[in-house]
């Protein structure tokens, strides 16, 4: 707490800013938030301004100001907008936060969205759960939250931002075309509340009548087909060429080559003709939505 003009003002801590702390095995994100911390700080004894003076005039306190000029804690927006203000650096400090931005989530996550960002199209097959793609967020926060070993707090409110921040991907013009087949299993296993369930059917459905989706359910009467030994993941870019990873195959690791890409296409192909089709799809979860 502080008092501004005779009333008490609280300012902003680290427990107001769960999941902002920098990876240190992240050493591209490390240089960046250090070198905006560098900034900062130059700036703000440019301007004569004590940490706690700066820290009360921009609404946070003096212990997490260090911390950001020190490159050990990723500022919001809004930190970077206020500090521009108050140091007077002409938008400066704000355009930092294109940078900032990048670097915000976990390192895997962001090669992962960096790729789903490039890609024009994208097949997906899921054995066990709802592609993070078509999550919301309840029913994402639920996961992570049953996670083990368990997430803390501010991690739990990283890796969500970070799973959430992907979805962007349905907001890109032109669209890429996206696939998905997903278990009929994966549908009906309950995951948070009933209604973090039937808001996540809901919201498949909003998804699966997208014009640039094609979304198929496999149902649980279906025979064995080639997707049983897990995930699989195949990503085209306009230049011809192709990512592709699979659970089951080549330990796991993403793939360029391309007779391994013919093998990880073949299955997912066959996966889609044994999976039902799209409007029947829809249908199914419509049903399992009206017993939930």
């Amino acid at each position: 707490m502080t008092a501004v003009d005779g009333e008490a003002v609280r300012l902003k801590g680290e427990a107001d800013e769960p999941g902002w702390e920098v990876d240190p095995d992240d050493e591209w994100g490390v240089a960046v938030i250090t070198t905006v911390g560098r900034q900062l700080k130059l700036r703000r004894e440019a301007a004569g301004m004590r940490a706690g003076e700066f820290g009360r005039a921009i609404g946070y306190g003096e212990d997490l100001v260090y911390k950001v000029e020190g490159g050990k804690r990723i500022p919001q927006r809004e930190y970077l907008d206020r500090a521009d203000e108050v140091l007077g650096a002409g938008g400066l400090l704000s355009a930092a936060w294109e940078d900032v931005k990048k670097v915000r989530y976990p390192r895997k996550v962001r090669e992962l969205a960096k790729l789903e960002a490039q890609a024009v199209e994208i097949g997906v097959y899921e054995s066990i759960s709802i592609n993070g793609l078509l999550q919301t967020s309840e029913h994402a926060r639920a996961l992570f939250e049953v996670w083990q070993p368990a997430y803390s707090e501010e991690d739990l409110e990283r890796v969500l931002a970070a799973r959430m921040a992907r979805q962007v991907i349905f907001e890109r013009s032109p669209a890429p075309a996206l696939s998905f087949v997903e278990e009929e299993a994966a549908l009906r296993r309950r995951v948070g509340s009933t209604m973090v369930c039937r808001r996540q059917l809901e919201h498949l459905l909003e998804v699966g009548r997208l014009r640039n989706v094609t979304l198929q359910v496999m149902p649980t009467s279906s025979k064995a087909h080639p997707g049983l030994s897990g995930r699989i993941e195949i990503l085209k870019f306009a230049d011809g060429t192709a990512v592709g990873r699979s659970d089951g195959a080549f330990n796991g690791r993403p793939t360029s080559d391309p007779k391994q890409l013919r093998i990880l296409e073949l299955r997912y192909g066959t996966i889609r003709a044994q999976a039902l089709p799209p409007e029947e799809s829809l249908a199914l979860i419509e049903q399992v939505l009206g017993e939930t």
